[in-house]
């Protein structure tokens, strides 16, 4: 078993806080409203535009023994930058406010799981951080593509809504895989960080999902 696969394995029970989110199910049953949706998305901007400047920062810490991970850090940096606007684009094309959402602050829980990944990059082990991204594109690759075509399908919204949850759906998939060969080549030490800090993002971001409502939505025109 590689160690991928014994990380999902060994998360198990934490990926079940995530997904046992109201919205994550109202989402995949077709029950979404509108105000879901652009609620959803407005924190995802907020953690995602964190994406490029943690990579910068992860490159810059990484000790000795984990140099070689520099040039794939680097290619993930060309990959992820400026997906933040897509999604003020799809909540434009949702009905969103784009411009309130990008001058708006984050809820609690998506500051909180930023803020970690910083001091877990500042602080810790930078081998950590790919806990998160293992949460992160996990997620996407589970749900994304799914959860976009049964959103556009209850509120009928164009294609245009959904450039962010389709693309990384699919780039994510190809991520993984990436992911998986990366984590193989770590020492045992630094892998069982990974783990660690894979259970601690799979709460904060599950506490995102488990904190977002109607009443969150991003505002509307």
């Amino acid at each position: 078993m590689s160690f991928y696969e014994q990380l999902a394995t060994a998360t198990q029970t934490d990926r079940a806080y995530l997904l046992s989110a109201p919205l994550v199910a109202d989402c995949l049953q077709g029950r979404a409203q509108l105000p879901d949706y652009l609620a959803f998305l407005s924190q995802a901007y907020h953690h995602v535009r964190h994406t490029t400047p943690l990579l910068m920062s992860l490159g810059g810490r990484l000790p000795e023994r984990l140099a070689w991970l520099r040039r794939a850090v680097a290619e993930y940096i060309e990959e992820e930058i400026g997906h933040e606007e897509w999604i003020l684009d799809d909540i434009t094309a949702a009905g969103g406010d784009a411009a309130a959402v990008r001058a708006s602050r984050p809820d609690l829980p998506a500051e909180v799981m930023v803020a970690y990944a910083y001091d877990l990059i500042a602080r810790g082990n930078p081998a950590g951080f790919f806990g998160m991204v293992f949460v992160l594109e996990g997620t996407s690759v589970a749900l994304a593509l799914m959860a976009a075509d049964k959103i556009q399908h209850a509120l009928s919204l164009p294609n245009a809504a959904f450039s962010y949850l389709r693309s990384h759906g699919t780039l994510d998939q190809q991520h993984t895989q990436h992911l998986a060969g990366l984590l193989e080549q770590m020492d045992a030490a630094d892998q069982q960080e990974v783990l660690r800090c894979a259970k601690v993002f799979f709460k904060l971001y599950g506490d995102v999902f488990h904190g977002l409502s109607a009443h969150q939505a991003a505002p509307c025109n």
